[in-house]
């Protein structure tokens, strides 16, 4: 029997006390909070009793005005009105290729900011003040402050977009305990992690399409521990998208060729409800100005076909990534507001061969699923699961040659932290470049930069000789530190990844895709460049050990030498990677003859005036 805990007089109860955590699912169109009340997860409400908080801000010059009393604006002022902020965080401007009302200033390769009646605002900023509205919904409907904050983020979000997300919760004033992919939000939300009489592993796939995002996750839940075993998706792919493709055949069937921002904002609030009426009705009108239109289930599918093609493709290539087949799969889950409709269910239904779970409103799932692990995470409870999330895309550096050497692969689970050692590639060096890069190739070229830094203050030694540990470390929040350490001096340099733009769709998509697509070719690759970094490094020791020793060499060894090493250079010019093991192979025969001369000579040297009693004598 526990024994009672029993205060002293004066002080509270502190062992007892019940600490607030919230749980928040920052969307796309909408976002929510959710609390554990009482033992039970519950989504929190406004004073108007509204549980979806529109992810829009209008702003004037003085105030601004958020979610529903924005929502007004996106018409009658579009572009002081930022809806699915989500969609610019931790991009860059060159990756905002999607039709919008906004002025963005900021280089290409920067997060952009807004132009607006208040001045410029950051993607980071505006969806901080949409956080702190939550924050302080929660904090009126729950009457405390609030200590702790789980927020979910798309399990295809990278390290940039994670960042950026943290950084705005920060701005919000929250404490963030932990940022949680959405997929595995829905899976604790189902209580798919309570199921404890079960004799063998259970596999769950979380197909979350919402309003500017699509994840699809494989979940493994094994003993008590959550793992994710494969994740895939669009980190621009959703409800917003789908809505645009309607709007896309509408200009087509009234024969339209360009729409002001205005006339653009009209047709994609009409395109919105004329979708959603899709869900009961075999038939909806589009209706703006004088323009009318009817869309029907058959057209309105053929429509998004398309979108709904790539959400399937994606789901195909993360149950081979799982390497897992159908049959494997014990449920479906649908999350996400886009999959109300008819359609969405209809083809995960028809993909998966079976009826996809979808009992808890799949707006509010991922924010219960959040605040159950927050309140876990705030200490209220013992019980729950051990998740383990994962990496989507491989971290590697840069090695001579323009090479990726990969420390952590896609699908790692996380947190996770991987060491390996480097070393110099010239005589003397003192100082390494850190490249950190992401991807699925062989090559730097074909992969994504994340950030450099210099490791600077290695002692001088021969090529090769010094010791460089990098470690790479991915936190829960799938958030990537990486640090280098010279082992024989302690000399120590790191840095977090926070680029200022995040992967885009097109990138990510192509990551991957390039990845299976040049697999032999990037085999071949590699062996070249490996091939052509040794044969630099011969010629490079040579070089330094003619310098030396040329002397040693009649006029015959030194031209037949020197010819040979002239080969070399010149088919290191060329890709022809039997050309240049051949001229190689032809060097070396007059190489390690000259390495014979110099090895003779030196200890010719080192012997000079020894007596033959000097070595008796030692022993």
């Amino acid at each position: 029997m526990a024994l009672l805990q029993i205060a002293e007089p004066g002080q509270s109860s502190a062992p007892h006390e019940h600490r607030i955590a919230i749980g928040i699912d920052l969307g796309t169109t909408h976002s929510l909070v959710a609390s554990v009340l009482s033992g039970k997860a519950k989504v929190l409400q406004d004073e108007q009793g509204r549980v979806l908080l529109p992810s829009i801000v209008h702003y004037t010059e003085n105030s601004a005005a958020y979610g529903d009393e924005a929502k007004t604006f996106i018409t009658a002022d579009p572009k002081n009105t930022i809806v699915s902020v989500k969609r610019f965080m931790g991009r860059s401007k060159a990756d905002i290729k999607f039709q919008h009302p906004y002025t963005l200033a900021g280089a290409d390769n920067q997060m952009p900011a807004f132009e607006t009646a208040q001045g410029r605002k950051t993607p980071v900023e505006i969806s901080a003040e949409i956080l702190k509205q939550l924050k302080d919904r929660a904090e009126e409907s729950l009457k405390n402050p609030i200590n702790g904050a789980v927020i979910t983020v798309p399990a295809y979000f990278d390290e940039a977009q994670r960042q950026a997300t943290r950084d705005a919760a920060q701005l919000a004033g929250l404490n963030v305990l932990r940022l949680l992919n959405e997929p595995t939000a829905a899976a604790v939300a189902y209580g798919l992690d309570q199921e404890t009489n079960l004799a063998h592993d259970q596999n769950y796939v979380i197909y979350d399409l919402g309003g500017g995002t699509f994840d699809v996750s494989i979940l493994r839940f094994s003993q008590g521990v959550f793992e994710v075993l494969a994740t895939g998706g669009h980190t621009a792919l959703g409800g917003d998208d789908l809505d645009r493709l309607i709007v896309k055949w509408a200009k087509k069937q009234l024969n339209i060729e360009t729409l002001n921002d205005t006339e653009y904002a009209h047709f994609l609030v009409a395109a919105r409800k004329a979708k959603e009426a899709l869900t009961d009705a075999e038939s909806a009108e589009l209706q703006v100005a004088e323009y009318q239109l009817t869309l029907n289930r058959p057209v309105f599918e053929e429509i998004i076909k398309i979108a709904l093609d790539k959400t399937i493709s994606v789901c195909k290539r993360v149950l081979r990534d799982a390497k897992l087949e159908l049959s494997d799969i014990q449920n479906v889950v649908l999350v996400g507001g886009s999959t109300r409709s008819y359609a969405v269910q209809n083809a995960v239904r028809e993909v998966f061969q079976q009826e996809p779970l979808c009992t808890i409103n799949p707006d509010e799932v991922v924010a219960i699923g959040a605040s159950i692990t927050a309140n876990q995470l705030i200490g209220n409870t013992k019980e729950g699961s051990l998740l383990l999330d994962v990496t989507p895309l491989s971290l590697g550096l840069e090695t001579m040659g323009g090479l990726v050497e990969r420390l952590i692969s896609r699908n790692t689970a996380i947190p996770v932290a991987r060491r390996q050692e480097f070393t110099t590639y010239q005589d003397g060096q003192t100082a390494m470049l850190i490249h950190v890069v992401q991807g699925e190739r062989d090559l730097v070229e074909h992969c994504r930069s994340l950030g450099r830094f210099v490791l600077r203050g290695i002692p001088p030694m021969t090529a090769g000789q010094a010791r460089i540990e990098v470690t790479f470390q991915v936190d829960a929040d799938g958030l990537l530190t990486v640090s280098a350490t010279e082992t024989t001096s302690g000399v120590h340099a790191q840095i977090d990844i926070k680029p200022s733009y995040g992967l885009s769709e097109s990138d990510t998509e192509r990551l991957l895709l390039d990845g299976f697509k040049f697999a032999a070719e990037d085999k071949n690759l590699r062996h070249l460049q490996e091939t052509k970094v040794e044969a630099q490094r011969e010629l490079e020791a040579l070089t330094q050990a003619l310098i030396t020793d040329q002397h040693l060499l009649n006029t015959e060894q030194l031209a037949a030498l020197t010819a040979a090493k002239s080969v070399l250079e010149t088919q290191l010019e060329s890709n022809d990677i039997k050309a240049i093991e051949h001229a190689v192979e032809q060097l070396k025969i007059h190489s390690d003859s000259f390495a014979a001369i110099r090895m003779n000579q030196h200890i010719d040297a080192a012997l000079k005036g020894t007596k033959l009693d000097d070595w008796s004598n030692s022993n």
